[in-house]
C-alpha cells in the first residue's frame, strides 16, 4: 500500500476544481489513496475507479456511492490509517487553503504537501499579502477593504469609489476570485455590483483597474531555493471575464504558456513571482497572478494550492519547462516528509 493520500473536496466555492486536480493527480499517482471531503464534512475513501469516472468535474457536484469512512476530517487524521501517511492537499479555496487544514496536520505532525498553515492564511488574505510582498518591492494597485454589507450602503460604497477612479476590479479578500468576481466600469453597473456583495456578505478588495496584460507565474521549490517556471498569459476574448467559467470552462479566454514576452518581461514577471513567494512564506509550489503594464508587473494575488487540472496552469508550465508532473509530485511529497521529520 502507498503511503500517500490524496485529498480533496471541501466545502469552499473551489471544491468542484478540487475534485478535478484529484482526478488529474490520481492519475500519475495510481498507487494512492483518495479522500473525499464532502461539503458537510464527511470523509469518504473513494475507489480510484470511481474518482476518475465522474464526468463534467467543474460542473456537476461529485456524490459519493458508499457510506462515509470518518464523520469529520478531524476524525479521519485522527485515525489509525493517516498514521505515517503523506498528504497530497489538492483542496482549493476556503478551509483547505486558508491555514486551517495545514494547522490541523501541523498539530498532529502529519505529513502534507504545500504551504503551511502561517504562510497560508496569509497567502489566502489578499490584503495582507500585498502587504508583505509590497514591503519587499513589489508594484501594486491602489485597493481599498469593503466589509460585509446591505445593499444600500454597497451602493453608496460603490459609487464613492467611481469618485475616485473610473473602473475598479473588486474580488472577495480571503476566497478564491473565480467566484463572485465584479468589474465596476460604470454608474450604470452599480446596482447589480452591489446585489452581489450584499448577497455574498464577504470582505471585499477593490483595486483601481490597471490596463495590461494579464500574466500568472509558477514557482516550484528547488535545491537552490524557490525557482520560476514558465510564464503563462491569460488573453480575454471580447466580453470575457476571468471568472469561473473563464478558467475552468474555457469562455471567452485564451491562454498562451509560454507567454510571448521580451526577454526583460520575461525576467520581471518570473522576478515578481518569487519574491511574493519569498515574502509569504510560501513552501514546495505556488502561482503568482499578475498584470504587465509598460511600467512593469504590478501584483494582483498568489495562491499556495493552484489547480492541478489537465487545463492548470502549473501543468502547462511544468510541461512548457520540459518537466513531467509524475515527477513534480514526487518532489512535493518528499519535500512534504524532509518538512515534517525535521519540525
Amino acid at each position: 500500500m502507498s503511503d500517500v493520500v490524496i485529498l480533496f473536496g471541501g466545502a469552499s466555492s473551489e471544491r468542484l476544481v478540487s475534485v478535478a486536480s484529484a482526478q488529474n493527480v490520481s492519475t500519475h499517482l495510481p498507487d494512492a489513496a483518495c479522500w473525499f471531503l464532502a461539503k458537510e464534512g464527511a470523509v469518504f475513501v473513494i475507489p480510484r475507479e470511481e474518482l476518475a469516472a465522474h464526468a463534467g468535474a467543474f460542473e456537476h457536484e461529485l456524490v459519493p456511492k458508499g457510506a462515509p469512512t470518518w464523520p469529520t476530517l478531524d476524525a479521519a487524521l485522527d485515525s489509525p490509517e493517516a498514521k505515517g501517511r503523506t498528504f497530497f492537499l489538492a483542496l482549493h479555496g476556503g478551509d483547505g487553503e486558508n491555514g486551517v487544514t495545514q494547522l490541523k496536520f501541523e498539530d498532529r505532525r502529519l505529513a502534507f504537501t504545500g504551504s503551511g498553515s502561517r504562510a497560508s492564511a496569509d497567502a489566502f488574505d489578499k490584503a495582507r499579502a500585498k502587504q508583505l510582498a509590497g514591503v519587499k518591492g513589489a508594484k501594486l494597485a491602489k485597493a481599498r477593504s469593503l466589509p460585509p454589507m446591505d445593499e444600500p450602503d454597497a451602493r453608496a460604497a460603490l459609487h464613492a469609489l467611481l469618485g475616485k477612479s473610473p473602473r475598479w476590479v473588486l474580488k472577495p479578500q480571503a476566497d478564491g476570485s473565480s467566484h463572485g468576481l465584479v468589474h465596476l466600469k460604470s454608474s450604470s453597473e452599480v446596482a447589480a455590483a452591489a446585489q452581489t456583495l450584499a448577497k455574498l456578505q464577504l470582505d471585499y478588495l477593490a483595486e483601481v483597474f490597471v490596463e495590461g496584460r494579464e500574466l500568472t507565474v509558477g514557482v516550484v521549490q528547488g535545491e537552490a531555493g524557490p525557482e520560476a517556471l514558465p510564464v503563462s498569459e491569460v488573453r480575454l476574448l471580447p466580453g470575457g471575464a476571468f471568472d469561473y467559467a473563464g478558467k475552468y470552462l474555457g469562455k471567452d479566454t485564451e491562454e498562451i504558456t509560454p507567454a510571448v514576452l521580451t526577454p526583460g518581461e520575461w525576467a520581471q514577471a518570473q522576478a515578481l513571482a518569487v519574491l511574493t513567494h519569498r515574502a509569504v512564506g510560501c513552501f514546495g509550489y505556488s502561482r503568482t497572478d499578475m498584470i504587465l503594464t509598460a511600467s512593469g508587473p504590478v501584483l494582483l494575488e498568489i495562491n499556495t494550492l493552484p489547480g492541478m487540472t489537465k487545463a492548470s496552469f502549473i501543468p502547462q508550465q511544468l510541461a512548457a519547462a520540459g518537466r513531467d508532473l509524475k515527477g513534480f509530485l514526487a518532489q512535493q511529497l518528499e519535500l512534504a516528509r524532509r518538512r515534517t521529520l525535521s519540525a
